[in-house]
């Protein structure tokens, strides 16, 4: 019988993965939401498919899991998205199979837990506290200088931040937090931190027994806060090979993983570089595939695709090892936006350096590809007043991840 991997994917994400699970010769189950069935999987990697309710809990799941597993032994579970990192770590300990722990994977969700796992490493964080007790809050931002930034410790991307410029209005925010009696908005499930201007960068990694094995090196053109609040195109290019800050990142990269244990998977890091001390601090470190075609950009300036690679990973045996990929040095970078159009034409974006195009509903997006990095600059520097004139919309900042 056929090895079995239930893939839990709660968003339309990983069919690259499905591909590569498939390629393997095992038995693929993906395991979403009833209204993402119209969706275009990879149908051809599906050997099931198996539902729940769009507003499923981690409990919804869990037992969706346990049906499966009733008709056919499972031996692998991964969760695709950000939230379904732990919803598999949950799946995986109550069916007693290896990987990932739920409090392991924890880490990697609460922003929390990684600011004290960080700090107790020797990484640079932003100041921090989580609002658990006034007084210590107000000494807080006594302390720290203003504007502060109260975050969700466990949404995803720039959801549910705000930004704060006085001590009355961090209050105003906790407060209304606190007024909405119900635990998911209690204030300690959120942090106050120093908000630091600077460049945000993000490494991408594939680790095989606790080494990296792969990495990308990447910087966004602004950073996510500031294009989630305030719009505009999003665009992320490959850093400069041999550089000091690719150098850094690197280092500091490797040595946050060490701190979090983290043996075998992929990664996404972000870390933001202040225009003030000139240091790299940590944002943020996510076990799973980066969004935003991350993983595209890296296909085509290094070769390897990191969807394709946790697939590789999570498949591997002792008859089937993991081979880590070839790595090229060449440079990519995205250029992505909300679109007016429910399906934008790009056809008039004729560059040869134009290497894949987002085909998603009300969003425009292009991917480029040079060996030369001033090329891939200078386009995504064009193309973002070209997609801007041409179809740009702007939507409401949300709050937080819609279920």
């Amino acid at each position: 019988m056929k090895k079995h991997i239930v893939c839990i994917a709660s968003e339309h994400k990983g069919n690259e993965f499905l591909e590569e699970c498939q390629n393997a010769e095992w038995f693929v189950t993906l395991v979403t939401r009833k209204k993402l069935l119209d969706e275009p999987w990879v149908w051809t990697a599906l050997n099931d498919v198996r539902t729940v309710e769009n507003n499923a809990s981690v409990d919804g799941y869990v037992r969706a899991i346990t049906n499966i597993a009733g008709t056919r032994p499972i031996d692998r579970v991964v969760g695709l998205d950000e939230f379904d990192v732990v919803t598999a770590a949950r799946a995986r300990e109550h069916l007693q199979l290896g990987g990932m722990t739920y409090s392991h994977a924890v880490r990697f969700r609460d922003k929390y837990a990684m600011r004290n796992i960080a700090y107790e490493a020797g990484i640079a964080c932003p100041d921090y506290i989580c609002p658990l007790n006034p007084a210590q809050i107000d000494a807080f931002l006594d302390r720290v200088p203003a504007p502060w930034i109260v975050k969700p410790r466990h949404e995803v991307s720039a959801f549910g931040i705000r930004k704060c410029e006085t001590k009355e209005q961090v209050w105003e925010v906790l407060n209304d937090l606190d007024n909405r009696n119900n635990w998911r908005d209690h204030p300690s499930q959120f942090l106050i931190e120093k908000f630091i201007e600077g460049d945000v960068f993000h490494v991408d990694s594939v680790v095989h027994e606790g080494k990296v094995v792969a990495a990308g090196v990447s910087r966004y053109g602004r950073p996510p806060f500031s294009v989630s609040h305030y719009g505009g195109v999003f665009t992320t290019s490959i850093v400069e090979y041999g550089s000091k800050e690719r150098k850094e990142l690197e280092k500091l990269n490797t040595k946050l993983l060490k701190a979090f244990k983290y043996e075998e998977g992929v990664t996404h890091g972000e870390f933001l570089r202040s225009k003030d001390d000139g240091k790299f601090y940590l944002l943020e470190v996510a076990c799973r595939v980066g969004g935003a075609y991350i993983a595209n950009v890296l296909d085509n300036a290094c070769g390897f695709n990191l969807w394709r690679e946790w697939a590789k990973l999570s498949v591997a045996d002792k008859e089937h090892p993991y081979e880590k990929p070839k790595v090229r040095k060449e440079y990519a970078g995205v250029a992505l936006a909300l679109a007016k159009e429910e399906e934008p034409d790009t056809s008039h974006y004729t560059d040869t350096e134009i290497v894949y195009r987002v085909k998603k509903p009300k969003h425009v997006g292009l991917i480029f590809h040079s060996r030369d990095k001033h090329r891939v600059d200078d386009l995504l520097e064009e193309y973002t007043r070209r997609i801007s004139d041409d179809f740009l919309a702007v939507a409401p900042a949300k709050e937080r991840y819609d279920d």
